[in-house]
């Protein structure tokens, strides 16, 4: 047993990040244009009440796509679990303090899980296209999960934290690889889903 989940999660993540190959970008002149932007949300504050380099850099990533006129909109899907915690929120008011503007902002509250995050894009929001803005290693993930929705997908790498830093992040990404695959095979759906918003 512990040899197949050995197994079943190398080849996850050697899928996943094959499949991605090309279709993520660190250059911004290299990366073509697309109506939305999708940017995958993650906490404003960590625990010790520091701001969060993923949200920081990722903030970075889509208002200079949105500047560059590779994107049009910018869908920001995040975690709004309660009252309390709103990660679209907190993304929306940083991308407005940066210049975008508020119109051409649209949030989703029910991205729980980047799985949610995808799903939700096309079949609420409408898009069969889309940009995914996140890190490297989150994007490949959720390239893979697009195209396996019948989403036309590619990603716009935020800049990275370093190992140190982000080493829990990414002992857990091989799991979230793993189950994102899994995820496909058994066919798993979003939490919720909801009226259609028209972008």
């Amino acid at each position: 047993m512990t040899i197949f989940l050995f197994l079943l999660i190398v080849i996850s993540n050697y899928v996943i990040v094959k499949n991605a190959e090309q279709k993520t970008f660190d250059n911004i002149n290299d990366i073509d244009k697309n109506k939305v932007g999708l940017v995958l949300g993650t906490a404003k504050f960590l625990s010790n009440g520091r701001i969060n380099l993923y949200f920081k850099y990722r903030v970075k990533a889509a208002v200079e796509l949105f500047k560059k006129g590779k994107i049009e909109y910018i869908l920001v899907s995040g975690d709004n679990g309660n009252k309390s915690y709103d990660e679209p929120t907190d993304f929306k008011n940083e991308l407005v303090k940066n210049g975008i503007p508020a119109e051409k902002i649209v949030l989703d509250y029910a991205g729980f899980r980047t799985l949610d995050s995808v799903v939700r894009a096309k079949k609420v929001f409408g898009q069969n296209s889309i940009t995914f803005i996140s890190q490297e290693f989150h994007n490949q993930r959720a390239i893979y999960l697009a195209e396996n929705h019948g989403i036309s997908a590619i990603a716009f790498n935020a800049k990275d934290v370093s190992h140190r830093y982000g080493l829990k992040t990414r002992i857990r990404e091989y799991l979230a690889k793993t189950k994102a695959v899994i995820d496909i095979i058994t066919n798993t759906q979003p939490k919720f889903l909801g009226k259609s918003i028209k972008i």
